[in-house]
């Protein structure tokens, strides 16, 4: 991903550019090729694939940061001088002067041998005591379950969370605002514990496998990102969290038959479009301890979502996100902690749907109560508003022709919005600062002569900002600026040797162009050439498709291993390219991003196919008879969409992890980009690739994890039945107990991008051939 990836559970930021880590395998060669180099060029690949997905040899180099003091002083993990183990060190944001404030030594426990090692951490509010997460374990795509300890440096004394818990069992542990006490969840109860007497707390006692307190279900945590469900008020006496009610939620079975003797299964709730969704609740309950009051909302709990909640400013009142569940109904309601009563503050509609995103307060001068940042496409862009907290209305701040990518940081004092956008090229991004009253125009920080793709983790104060920016061919390059002069004060890591070293396997950066497709509309999309491309001879092409409103695949940025592996594909002589379809999530305006509304599928192939042949048309050098085309996930829904519904086009399609079947994804995602299956029914027909598979004309390898959680193996095993049925030959390999990303197990991620490479190579021939 391109954004920073923010830790909220305890505080600290990893700043990640990396993109979307996929792993890859060995790989065959043309008949064209005579017999000696054909073995020199399949070991040279299979060297880069091992380097890459075996050895990581290519990866990048991380930063882990958290602003102290309003962001005058910064704090970083680094290896510490003792030769074990990590030091936590301050760093004054403007001198750059250097301060070890915990040491290694200080984070070993008594008897231990090694100092713990720190997956993330916090300090109280105070700054007189430490939280540091360890010993992390997995739940569903984070580690979120794992051990706490907290220092206190005053005594200098070092204890271990949970009293007699199992080993990794809590879950997001944090300090109350008075930094008296520590609230966390294990085995979806909540719990209190006091840091000066070690008194426990059991806050809630009813959770259980259906019952869900301080923590989310699964399909809340994949789609809404919601993990961390309880938030202390600011006067620490209270704790509001969600309960998630999943009785009647359709049961999910999982097989590991290799885990064994004999087969294994793994039950877990997982809602489908149309059928059951956990009933979401909030309650407030004393943190000493005491019964729930819960909180009262309008109409059925299993037909809306709680999206997010927040003590709204103060102790009293809590700002609840309460979604309908066509998701195009978004209301903000303020509730009264003490009486439980609700009332609507503001509300925001879509006839397609509403996406949510996190909210924030925007201070008033003399005004105790302060203002809601929030952001709506109620004009037709993504904009930034603030929404008077007596009136419930909402006044522009971003007054520009263009989408806010997302909210980089609020200057309460100075009264500026940071934010990222780029109105001018769907394929980067910058940094933009508005007015908070809304006065002018936004305003471009980032300079304009640095091109790319840009991030910023704002400091509290609005003074300073991590600055992260990288490029398709350059590496993340992270550093401090100040603001708004984006005077650059040191660079914290500029992943110098991964930029030297990716150059043997990088041709060069593609070529960023666009394309017209049907009624006009203008498609953006890269092309990565042969390092030794001739444009007298014609090229077989590799079209990497993703195509759905979660994600751009056609973005200037480093693009990890994925990146590379396409690189490496490029110098075997293919030319690799992408587009970015409309229903994307590119900053183009609403119109763009939601046309696909009720038939997700049917434009997304439609236009691969047009851009595809629109450019070849322009481009004489593609050769139309060596075409493949390949996905992940969406995208792999797209290759059988694309090779079903419009046969012939590519020879090849490769499908990893496809949704067959839309009415087997899961409910959120799904409804909300479809609605409902009962009052859609040609919809989710006709983006259903498994309703065209008659169409397979060349050849298709479909690839699944028989333990994918989300996408579920069930979907590809009913397209495989479809097409046995109707006589299609196609290619199939299944990765054992591998969860969506395919990436568990040593040389599971090699493998699968030899295959990858393998099968392209055997289906369409790579290098340039005369015209």
């Amino acid at each position: 991903m391109s954004k920073f990836l923010r830790v909220f559970t305890i505080g600290c930021v990893v700043l990640n550019l990396a993109g979307w880590s996929h792993v890859a395998a060995g790989a065959g060669f043309s008949d064209q090729l005579t017999a000696p180099a054909q073995d020199s060029s399949r070991a040279s690949l299979q060297e880069q694939l091992d380097a890459i997905f075996n050895k990581h040899a290519y990866a990048v180099k991380q930063v882990q940061l958290a602003w102290q003091n309003g962001g005058d002083t910064y704090t970083i993990v680094e290896p510490s001088t003792s030769g074990k183990g990590t030091d936590i060190v301050a760093y004054e944001t403007a001198s750059g002067k250097r301060t070890v404030l915990i040491s290694a030594p200080q984070l070993t426990p008594q008897d231990a041998k090694e100092p713990l090692s720190i997956d993330a951490y916090a300090w109280s509010p105070d700054k007189k005591k430490l939280l540091i997460f360890t010993n992390t374990r997995k739940v569903w795509r984070q580690n979120t379950r794992g051990d706490y300890w907290v220092l206190d440096e005053s005594a200098m004394k070092l204890t271990k969370l949970g009293g007699n818990a199992p080993e990794s069992t809590l879950m997001f542990a944090t300090f109350a605002p008075d930094s008296s006490r520590v609230a966390y969840v294990r085995a979806n109860n909540l719990y209190v514990e006091d840091l000066a007497t070690g008194r426990i707390t059991q806050l809630t006692s009813d959770g259980s496998a259906d019952i869900i307190n301080g923590t989310s279900d699964w399909v809340s945590e994949e789609e809404l990102d919601l993990r961390n469900c309880f938030r202390w008020s600011p006067d620490s006496q209270w704790i509001a969290y969600w309960q998630f009610d999943q009785s009647g939620v359709g049961e999910y079975t999982l097989i590991n038959d290799t885990a064994a003797e004999y087969p294994v299964t793994f039950k877990y709730d997982y809602p489908q479009p149309g059928t059951t969704n956990s009933a979401v609740r909030v309650g407030v309950l004393a943190a000493r301890g005491g019964p729930t009051r819960w909180i009262s909302l309008p109409g059925e709990l299993r037909q809306h979502y709680i999206a997010q909640m927040e003590w709204a400013g103060n102790s009293k009142e809590i700002l609840i996100e309460y979604l309908d569940r066509l998701q195009k109904r978004d209301q903000l309601m303020l509730a009264n902690a003490q009486t439980g009563e609700s009332r609507l503050f503001f509300e925001d509609r879509d006839e397609a749907w509403v996406d949510s995103v996190p909210f924030d307060w925007i201070g008033k001068t003399g005004v105790k109560e302060p203002d809601l940042f929030f952001l709506s496409e109620r004009d037709g862009w993504n904009h930034a508003y603030r929404v008077d907290r007596t009136t419930g209305n909402a006044r522009l701040i971003t007054n520009f022709q263009g989408d806010v990518l997302e909210k980089a940081g609020i200057d309460q004092e100075g009264g500026w919005l940071y934010f990222l956008a780029s109105p001018e090229n769907a394929t980067q991004s910058y940094l933009y600062r508005s007015r908070l009253d809304g006065q002018g125009k936004p305003e471009r920080v980032t300079p304009a002569d640095e091109p790319g793709f840009h991030s910023y983790y704002v400091s509290p104060n609005g003074h300073w900002a991590i600055h992260a920016y990288s490029s398709f061919a350059r590496p993340p390059v992270f550093e401090v600026v100040s603001l708004p002069d984006h005077k650059v004060l040191r660079t914290l890591e500029d992943n110098h040797e991964l930029a030297e070293k990716s150059k043997a396997i990088l041709p060069g950066p593609p070529e960023f162009l666009k394309v017209t497709v049907a009624n006009g509309v203008m498609l953006d999309g890269y092309m990565i050439k042969p390092p030794d491309f001739n444009p007298t001879k014609k090229y077989p092409v590799l079209v990497y498709v993703y195509g759905e409103p979660a994600d751009q695949t056609v973005v200037d940025r480093w693009d990890g291993v994925l990146g590379l592996f396409h690189s490496l594909l490029a110098r075997e002589g293919y030319l690799v390219i992408s587009f970015d379809n409309e229903g994307t999530p590119a900053p183009k305006g609403r119109e763009w991003r939601k046309c696909v509304y009720g038939a997700l599928g049917v434009l997304s192939s439609a236009q691969q196919v047009q851009a595809i042949q629109a450019l070849a048309r322009d481009r004489k050098y593609i050769d139309t008879s060596r075409m493949a085309i390949w996905g992940w996930s969406g995208g792999a829904s797209n290759t059988l969409n694309v090779m079903f519904r419009y046969p012939g086009v590519f020879s090849t399609g490769i499908s990893v992890a496809p949704v067959a079947d839309q009415r087997h994804y899961d409910s959120i995602y799904q409804e909300r980009y479809m609605g409902l299956p009962e009052t859609n029914q040609q919809g989710y027909h006709d983006g259903s690739p498994i309703n065209f598979a008659q169409g397979l004309a060349g050849h298709l390898l479909i690839v699944h994890g028989s333990g994918d959680d989300n996408v579920h193996f069930q979907g590809t095993e009913l397209l495989i039945n479809k097409l046995v049925e109707l006589g299609k030959p196609f290619d199939f390999m299944e990765y054992p107990n591998r969860t969506h990303s395919i990436s568990e197990g040593a040389g599971t991620s090699f493998h699968l991008y030899s295959l990858i490479a393998r099968y392209l190579e055997e289906h369409v021939a790579p290098g340039g051939v005369a015209q």
